[in-house]
């Protein structure tokens, strides 16, 4: 496996393998790798011919009171892991690298970045479509995955791919979850195991919204649904709900009814330290 810290050479190494007729592979990443990343990485390598996964923690994407500094770093550790997937090439530039000091141009979607994490994060999403936008234009992917567990994220990315007529395909991966539930997340690395299991509620409050769902003699309404899941989460001691919202897993517009494309979509932080979030379909 090829690690490549220059964009010059990101641009060079890429386009040669579309000059050989490859089909090109990406997978973004923050680093960090675990289960879930190296999922996506086998997915890529079922779609095309050449991977290369992106491994940059994009600091135009953290609030200034967010956890940039503090972020888990091992880049030996994930180019092992990556290479053991049979990635051929691994990006991993430095910040200067890709934000020169005079950096000023930001990619904005006006809608689909607004609610859900962007009603808490402002600015978030702007530097999500922006670095991914930087890279699609330095390697020219014909596919690029995404994990669906960022599902804000996931219908940013189509939306601006739409939008802006790049010609990649994008393809979510669903969620890779640890035998309990857990959604995979490099975050978890920062909880206790008390707090490990505490986080459990996450998913509990999704599977007990379907639950409610799936019985026919109960009609519970939306606002109902997000009332039970926000009174479950916060039961539990430490856990702060930042927001539980039913929307379409397209348009991420509110539900009014539920229907095959309705998903509960939430964020809570436990003892204030670690945000998590988590999402699944209802039917």
């Amino acid at each position: 496996m090829k690690l490549i810290k220059k964009s010059e050479e990101v641009v060079q190494v890429t386009g040669g393998w579309r000059e050989e007729g490859q089909r090109i592979v990406l997978v973004p990443t923050m680093g960090w790798f675990h289960e879930g990343h190296l999922s996506l990485m086998r997915l890529a390598r079922s779609l095309g011919t050449k991977i290369i996964v992106s491994l940059f923690v994009n600091p135009i994407q953290f609030g200034p009171r967010e956890d940039l500094a503090a972020y888990p770093r091992d880049l030996d550790r994930d180019r092992r892991l990556a290479e053991q997937e049979g990635v051929d090439a691994l990006f991993a530039p430095a910040v200067e690298e890709m934000f020169e000091p005079e950096f000023q141009t930001r990619v904005v979607l006006s809608k689909v970045s607004q609610g859900l994490c962007g009603a808490g994060r402002p600015g978030h999403f702007d530097g999500v479509a922006t670095i991914v936008t930087k890279l699609f234009h330095l390697m020219v992917p014909h596919v690029a995955v995404f994990g669906e567990k960022d599902l804000q994220q996931l219908a940013l990315i189509r939306r601006m791919v739409r939008d802006l007529n790049f010609q990649i395909e994008i393809v979510g991966h669903p969620i890779v979850r640890e035998h309990d539930g857990l959604a995979l997340s490099s975050r978890n690395s920062y909880l206790t195991e008390v707090e490990r299991q505490t986080a459990l509620c996450l998913s509990q409050a999704i599977g007990q919204a379907r639950d409610t769902i799936r019985d026919s003699s109960n009609t519970a309404s939306v606002v109902d649904l997000i009332a039970a899941a926000t009174a479950y989460i916060e039961a539990h001691e430490g856990c702060q709900v930042d927001y539980v919202s039913i929307v379409d897993r397209w348009t991420l517009l509110p539900g009014t009814a539920i229907d095959q494309d309705s998903v509960m979509a939430l964020a809570v932080k436990i003892n204030g330290r670690v945000r998590l979030i988590d999402n699944g379909l209802l039917l």
